[in-house]
């Protein structure tokens, strides 16, 4: 019924769409995985070569701000395809413990290019965290293309590029000690890693792959001009989020989050950009607004369901676009690491709002510490031998963070207690705390919570819910305040009846730390009565980090306890965070205490967090 209401809404609104007499623009998407704009001679001077795309480029159109949403995979994609914030439909956690149903009146984008007489096509990744309609795709494999559509039939086309995914990163000391001195004496490092062999390596090696990339990008290009079809066919290139290299890749800075995003545009198709061929432009561009861009190219109107807007097509005015300068971005669960961090962009200010600020950025990840970068830091750090800035990465951050990326493009230099900025950053802060209420912000309940209550229709329950979560903001917001203003408030929290307020007030406490320490009786006694595993957890976390003992026993019955393999795996995330401070601390349980369905894969989330906690 869904689909055929849909069905019925494009063929009343567009009575022509399904006519192939109708001249419509072909569209490729290519990309490359893990790949920030940093890493680019287009965008970076000490970047690689890619005259592929450079000369794409030279036809059309470079922008300068474009942004992924997330800094990771499947939620970057669930946002690319679904023009959605991926918050607000429960799309944030990466890799999902459930698919779950889209918006009963949105469907992914090339659905609607597909209903409308496109031939749509998909090479390869359905890397999505939504449940995906077979009415999506006409192919989705390694081998889908766009050639085996009918005579005279526009296309939609992704082609995925792999060469570059954080994978290939993965390489031995032995590559290292093969490559010559003298071939790494050009790389610059950026200010926040350490300059060394293993670093200068991690650059080259990862540039090599970008050149590989561009090759490849410029065969699949050389094949589509021998057909004729390069002046029918409106190209976008784009890094599916930013990368690979430690501190990018899952992180909210700009090295995870900004991207390269070059458009090709046909003379034949220029009337419908509001850029001139050959030009480079300033306007935000986030990753919720390519999905109804490409919609608004191909003549069909978005859908009401999609938060971003066209950045181009028929109709979209310059003077609309240039006045664009604001991006959205969100990290949460990324594999067995947890976090929730929320950011804003605009103009040259950078926003970064650390809801546990305690969470440093080292929180163990198997997958990311495969990588020797990684090893290497982490042992530099615990040896002493980092500046400061190398040594952020280790550390708690502050619940709120404020940058000037025209001055400071790395984000190493804070100004959010700077008394010249105060204005910005409340101004900032008000905004994002807009954005995040009014969408509104699933987060700021447990992944696990929404898995048991939010599953059926995700938007459904945050709208119905809508009031409650701003509740949970304002408490998660009291720790922007000094500790004196706002314990009264913390303390009400920890004793309401509704679990997640409490959940909220504890980890308010962690993030004062020992300021809050008028409040442990109330915290010791939450972490022995209460009815509810992760506010338990919460407040075994702040004793911990404080150096307050209590019966380690009550950890291992937590995990007994757990519901679930997400809830035993978010709070593994706290005994992960303490180990990362205490190298050397042990805890007293054993992967036993679970169901073996929760580690019977090597990967599996509990179980890299149990070989982890138990060496």
């Amino acid at each position: 019924m869904r689909i055929f209401l849909l069905l019925g809404a494009i063929i009343l609104q567009y009575p022509s769409c399904n006519s192939l007499e109708v001249d419509r623009p072909n569209i490729i998407w290519l990309t490359t995985e893990d790949n920030s704009s940093h890493h680019m001679r287009l965008y970076n001077v000490n970047g690689a070569p890619m005259p592929a795309i450079e000369k794409l480029a030279s036809g059309g159109i470079v922008f300068d701000n474009a942004f992924s949403n997330a800094p990771v995979c499947s939620v970057a994609r669930s946002t690319l395809i679904t023009g959605c914030y991926a918050p607000r439909i429960f799309t944030q956690f990466h890799r999902r413990a459930k698919h779950v149903p889209l918006p009963n009146d949105l469907m992914p984008m090339p659905y609607y290019l597909k209903k409308a007489g496109y031939y749509t096509t998909n090479n390869s990744k359905q890397d999505y965290n939504f449940i995906l309609s077979e009415e999506v795709w006409d192919e989705s494999s390694t081998k889908a293309t766009y050639k085996n559509r009918q005579p005279g039939q526009p296309f939609f086309h992704v082609q995925n590029h792999t060469v570059t995914h954080e994978g290939n990163l993965h390489f031995s000391q032995e590559t290292i000690d093969k490559t010559a001195d003298r071939d790494l004496e050009h790389i610059k490092v950026f200010p926040y890693h350490p300059d060394t062999k293993i670093f200068r390596f991690s650059y080259y090696h990862f540039h090599n792959r970008l050149k590989l990339a561009d090759q490849q990008i410029a065969d699949f290009l050389r094949e589509l001009n021998e057909q004729g079809l390069m002046e029918e066919t409106i190209i976008f290139y784009y890094g599916d989020h930013g990368g690979v290299l430690p501190r990018s890749k899952g992180y909210t800075y700009e090295s995870g989050l900004k991207i390269p995003l070059v458009v090709y545009v046909p003379k034949k198709w220029q009337h419908l950009f509001p850029y001139d061929r050959g030009s480079r432009s300033q306007t935000f561009v986030e990753f919720v607004d390519l999905a109804p861009t490409v919609l608004a190219l191909a003549g069909i109107k978005p859908p009401m369901g999609m938060d971003g807007t066209p950045v181009m097509g028929k109709g979209v005015q310059k003077s609309q676009i240039n006045e664009k300068n604001t991006a959205f971005g969100y990290a949460d669960r990324f594999d067995e690491k947890y976090d929730l961090v929320r950011t804003l962009r605009v103009g040259k200010f950078k926003y970064i709002r650390n809801y546990q600020p305690f969470n440093m950025d080292a929180l163990f990840n198997f997958y990311r510490y495969k990588m020797l970068a990684y090893k290497e830091w982490l042992s530099l750090y615990r040896n002493g031998k980092l500046n400061d800035i190398q040594s952020q990465f280790f550390q708690p951050k502050s619940p709120e963070a404020l940058y000037n990326i025209n001055l400071d493009p790395h984000e190493v230099n804070d100004l959010s207690k700077s008394e010249d900025h105060k204005e910005i950053l409340l101004q900032m802060r008000r905004q994002l705390q807009q954005r995040i209420s009014s969408m509104p912000d699933l987060s700021f309940y447990p992944e696990p919570y929404l898995l048991n209550n939010a599953i059926e229709n995700p938007t459904t329950f945050g709208q119905n819910n809508k009031a409650a979560i701003a509740e949970l903001i304002a408490i998660a917001d009291l720790n922007l305040a000094p500790f004196e203003k706002v314990e009264a408030k913390i303390k009400a929290a920890l004793r309401d009846e509704n679990p997640w307020k409490r959940y909220w007030g504890l980890i308010v406490c962690s993030s004062f730390g020992t300021k809050a320490k008028g409040l442990v009786t109330l915290i010791q006694s939450i972490l022995k009565t209460d009815k509810e595993n992760l506010v338990r957890i919460r407040a075994a976390e702040y004793l911990m980090l404080n150096k307050i003992s209590f019966d380690k026993k009550i950890l291992k019955n937590l995990l007994e306890n757990a519901d679930s393999e997400t809830e035993a795996n978010l709070m593994l995330n706290t005994l992960g965070l303490i180990k990362g401070y205490e190298p050397n601390i042990k805890f007293n349980f054993s992967k036993e205490i679970f169901p073996t369905q929760w580690y019977d894969k090597p990967n599996d989330l509990v179980n890299r967090r149990s070989e982890l906690l138990l060496n």
